[in-house]
C-alpha cells in the first residue's frame, strides 16, 4: 500500500476551567470539522514549562489536532500562513503567550 504525505496541524492549549479556553478548543473544533472534516481532542495532558522568572511551572494541556487532505511539502506556504493565522487568533482570545501551533508530516495508508 503507498503511503500518502499530509500535513498535520496541533494546537497546545492550556486547560483551564475559564470560559475563554473552553471556548477557543470548541471554536477550535469547529473550524477543523469544516476545514478539514473533523479533529481530535485529547484533554487533560500533563505539561511543564519554564516561567520567565526561571521556575519550572506544572501545567495541564490540551492537544487538538487535524490531519488536512494537502501535502506537507507541495503546500508548505499555504499551511504555513494558515498555522500563523490560528496562533494570532487563539493569542487574541486568550491573550497567552504560551499557546503551541505546530504543524508535522504525517503519512497516511492508501
Amino acid at each position: 500500500m503507498p503511503l500518502s504525505e499530509k500535513a498535520r496541524i496541533e494546537v497546545y492549549l492550556p486547560d483551564l476551567p475559564r470560559a475563554a479556553y473552553q471556548d477557543l478548543l470548541k471554536t477550535l473544533a469547529q473550524e477543523f470539522a469544516y476545514t478539514f472534516g473533523g479533529c481530535t481532542i485529547i484533554r487533560g495532558l500533563d505539561g511543564s514549562y519554564l516561567s520567565r522568572a526561571g521556575l519550572q511551572i506544572q501545567d495541564r494541556i490540551n492537544l487538538i489536532y487535524a490531519d488536512t487532505p494537502y501535502s506537507f511539502t507541495e503546500n508548505f506556504e499555504i499551511i504555513s500562513s494558515y498555522a500563523d493565522r490560528l496562533k494570532e487568533a487563539a493569542n487574541a482570545a486568550l491573550e497567552e503567550e504560551a499557546i503551541l501551533v505546530a504543524v508535522v508530516k504525517v503519512y497516511h495508508a492508501e
